[in-house]
């Protein structure tokens, strides 16, 4: 039997051991992208809601692509950018900040990942067959779904809510050209007025995909599996529980851009809340529960070609926690206040086994079974006065990590002889948000702070190999803590047939977190450039504005755009990395007696305002071109849905700022989407 040698590297001595490439580092619903109602008696929650089912009756008329993957639903928000590393498992952006600076919660309940190289978003694990919308706060307004810099992201799970609708259900199917992707999918419901019940089921395959000028893009195939029920039942008129599941599966799950595939991600969610309505005094709509999620995911590189060294490289997420809500009215002030917290186990190693099978294995720890804490009281006042209101926020959290793992602490120790097995931070967020209607503008602004922990790669990560700029990373666990003071305006005037908005915000981050080269470290990873220490710049600052605007021309048509500019540098003025360059995007929509049709496009400019040092390269100008058609039947008091259409018509070989290492998109794609619905 092999031995497993532990891998102690220390300065200047890793090269001896030309260790080979590691990693660093919706029934579907409906859905469009819409503002939150902007009204004079209060200032908006979030600032944007991306709608994904509204209850039993599924619009598909009004999607431009039913049955499309929840990652192609986040990125027509106005909001969310989606970093891609193939065809599967896009990362979520906000404000130019990635993950780790933002909080992404399904259904209020927190994940991690457990991938150190970021192949598996929060977002990954669920589908839009389980979800109603994704809620969208930006900056501090993000800060009720926990501790963040750039904002929140809430993905609200659909549920019947004792609507008295009976027996209903639907199957669908869709199919897609361009990577032969196939999608079966289906529900079944019951609901009346003391009892609910919703399953569904969704399954996606699809092989390689082909960018413009058909180029196949090796490795971007992926399978996927999703089951979810959630069922509610009430113990009293304004009082009941309900519980959700949900087992989510990826297989074979190609990575273009990155040097390891995924030969498995499983996530099993499950949560029990109760709810009710009234409490005592002036609480109303008082809601807990308790959750239980536990992630694995398994990198794999055996059907890669030329690999040097094979790998195993699995991760475990392990996360319980619980949230207790309630609102409190009283005279002009509308109270919202919410305790939560979270325990979570994160744990990821690494294998390798030499070509020469008479040589031991070799084993180290990525993440070093990291135990975090987290219990934090969230509240917030909204004031109304007369066609104006102000809303006041705060967030108080305790954050503590500790390293549970000897093997995985004595490993750090040789980077930080004094760190403690425990660090414990206290983080704070602070928010004044204020909303004028005068006339038909609308006016809206605010300041606030926040602050937030590094996460358990830059805190707590050995040897991460990211590939995007050829180093490995390592953590730091004495990190500072990054902070954030952010302004945000915008003024919208709004007519019932025209509305405009132009927004910006400005985030000023303290203590940024980001990877320093550190000359005196080898690498661990056969051709990498150099190691990179996660390290606290003094400063970082990013911008955004935008503008964004909606007309109908009359009851059939209506017309969209929106263009946006953004900048991002670091204390020495030099650019941060993944930061969009100017970006556009308009639609002509037609509804009409049951059919529905769509012309798009969307594109870039040039990326001129790059980084090097981060791996990065220019990206070109680009612009695409869409158009999908669809009908609406009605069978015996059943409908049918289909819809075809054409992505990347003129089948433009392009990569955005967000491609890793510039993989191309897609090209020219046909789908065609039917789906049937029992009522």
């Amino acid at each position: 039997m092999k031995a497993l040698i532990p891998v102690f590297p220390l300065k200047g001595m890793l090269r001896n051991y030309l260790l080979c490439a590691m990693f660093g580092s919706i029934s579907v619903p409906q859905l469009y992208a819409q503002e939150t109602p902007v009204d004079s008696l209060k200032l908006i929650h979030l600032n944007e809601v991306v709608v994904i089912s509204e209850g039993k009756q599924l619009d598909h008329q009004k999607q431009r692509k039913p049955l499309s993957t929840l990652d192609e639903f986040l990125e027509s928000s106005r909001s969310i950018s989606m970093v891609k590393r193939g065809a599967y498992a896009w990362e979520p952006t906000m404000n130019d900040m990635a993950s780790e600076r933002l909080a992404v919660t399904i259904d209020g309940m927190q994940i991690f990942g457990a991938c150190t190289d970021k192949m598996d978003p929060i977002t990954s694990y669920v589908d839009v067959s389980n979800l109603s919308e994704a809620q969208i706060g930006s900056g501090q307004q993000g800060a009720v779904f926990g501790n963040t810099i750039g904002g929140g992201i809430n993905l609200k799970l659909e549920k019947s809510n004792f609507r008295p609708t009976g027996w209903n259900g639907s199957l669908e199917t869709a199919f897609e050209s361009n990577n032969s992707m196939r999608v079966f999918g289906g529900e079944l419901n019951y609901s009346d007025e003391k009892f609910y019940l919703n399953t569904d089921a969704i399954y996606r395959k699809a092989d390689n995909y082909s960018a413009g000028g058909n180029r196949e893009v090796k490795f971007s195939q992926f399978e996927k599996y999703n089951f979810s029920v959630n069922s509610g039942y009430k113990l009293a008129a304004n009082k009941s529980i309900s519980a959700t599941l949900i087992y989510d599966e990826a297989n074979d799950v190609g990575y273009p851009a990155l040097t390891m595939d995924v030969s498995l991600a499983r996530a099993v969610i499950g949560s029990l809340s109760f709810n009710q309505d009234t409490l005592f005094g002036n609480f109303s709509n008082w809601e807990s529960k308790v959750y239980y999620n536990k992630i694995k995911h398994t990198m794999d590189d055996t059907k890669r070609p030329d690999v040097p060294i094979h790998m195993d490289m699995p991760g475990w997420s392990e996360t319980a926690g619980f949230y207790t809500q309630a609102n409190f009215n009283k005279v002009k002030h509308h109270f919202f206040f919410k305790w939560d917290g979270f325990y979570n186990k994160s744990y990821a190693e690494m294998t390798m086994y030499p070509a020469n099978s008479n040589e031991p294995l070799m084993f180290m720890l990525t993440w070093p079974d990291v135990r975090t804490k987290d219990v934090g009281f969230y509240a917030e006042d909204h004031i109304p006065f007369e066609k104006a209101s102000v809303k006041l926020s705060t967030r108080l959290a305790y954050h503590s990590n500790t390293v549970a793992d000897d093997f995985g602490l004595n490993s750090l120790k040789i980077f930080y002889p004094e760190m403690e097995e425990t660090n414990t931070r206290f983080l704070k967020s602070f928010s004044a948000q204020y909303h004028k209607m005068l006339n038909d503008f609308h006016f809206n602004g605010g300041l606030s702070y926040g602050e937030r922990a590094p996460s358990v790669s830059e805190g707590y990560g050995f040897y991460l190999f990211n590939s995007f700029d050829n180093h490995d990373y390592i953590g730091d666990p004495n990190l500072n803590t990054e902070s954030s003071a952010e302004a945000n305006i915008s003024v919208t005037y709004k007519k019932p047939t025209f509305e405009i908005t132009a927004s910006a915000n400005y985030f000023h981050v303290f203590n940024y977190i980001i990877g320093v080269v550190d000359n005196s470290l080898s690498t661990m990873t056969i051709g990498a450039d150099g190691v990179k220490i996660y390290t606290n710049l003094d400063y970082a600052k990013l911008f955004n504005v935008s503008l964004s605007g909606r007309y109908t021309i009359s009851n059939a048509f209506k017309f969209t755009g929106q263009v946006s500019y953004h900048r991002g540098v670091d204390d020495e003025g030099e650019n941060l990395p993944l930061i969009s360059p100017i970006s556009y995007r308009s639609a002509i929509d037609f509804y009409k007696n049951q059919y529905s049709a769509l012309l798009s496009v969307e594109g870039a400019g040039e990326q001129t305002n790059y980084n090097p040092a981060y791996g990065e390269t220019k990206t070109a100008a680009y612009a695409t071109l869409s158009a999908s058609f669809g009908k609406r039947f009605f069978i015996n008091e059943n409908d049918l849905f289909v819809k075809t259409g054409i992505e990347n018509i003129l089948d433009t070989n392009y990569s955005s700022y967000t491609d890793w290492n510039n993989i191309p998109r897609m090209g020219r794609n046909f789908y065609l989407t039917i789906s049937y619905s029992i009522n």
